[in-house]
């Protein structure tokens, strides 16, 4: 007597999913294939796009610019060092516009408050300036060589902007200030 197959009986296997064939239209080799070929890819990214340079057109680092500062020890022995940039602004009325000439970038220095006397046993700054300095709460910052005729200015210390590089969301708190100029 041949026996009726049940409607809940599980079908038949096929010979594409038995045993020990194939299973799916990926195996494990195509999967590990492609992965590698995944993070292969990443890594040649990671390689192309890195940028860093210790060409002297291209300051990636604070070596590099503390290296570039005029009178290296002095400065970071004092102050500390910093780029300046120099450029004009031209404002008409008008009609109102701003112009700006095309910044020049330069290495400089910013030295401490209580640092202001290697400047003046050079004479590079008279009692005036020192006293006009400190009246305003400022602090002294050169461009050029020390030992040659260094661009002294009496620089003002702004923080109201903050670091935005710093304040990038998922990053964590920035780091409290060490120095104060």
């Amino acid at each position: 007597m041949k026996r009726k197959s049940s409607r809940y009986a599980p079908p038949a296997e096929s010979p594409r999913f038995s045993g020990g064939g194939e299973r799916g239209p990926f195996n494990y080799l195509t999967v590990a294939v492609l992965g590698g070929v995944f993070i292969l890819g990443i890594a040649l990214g990671i390689v192309f796009s890195s940028s860093a340079s210790f060409s002297p057109e291209n300051i990636a680092s604070r070596e590099a610019i503390d290296r570039s500062a005029p009178n290296p020890e002095l400065c970071a022995r004092y102050g500390a060092s910093a780029v300046v940039s120099d450029m004009r602004v031209f404002m008409t009325f008008n009609p109102f516009n701003v112009y700006i000439s095309q910044p020049r970038m330069q290495p400089g220095c910013v030295l401490r408050r209580n640092n202001w006397a290697v400047l003046e046993q050079r004479d590079l700054v008279s009692n005036t300036d020192v006293r006009q300095c400190r009246n305003r709460m400022n602090t002294f910052g050169f461009t050029g060589d020390i030992g040659d005729t260094p661009n002294i200015d009496c620089v003002y210390q702004n923080d109201a902007a903050g670091n935005m590089f710093l304040n990038q969301p998922g990053f964590g708190a920035p780091p409290p200030e060490s120095e104060q100029f």
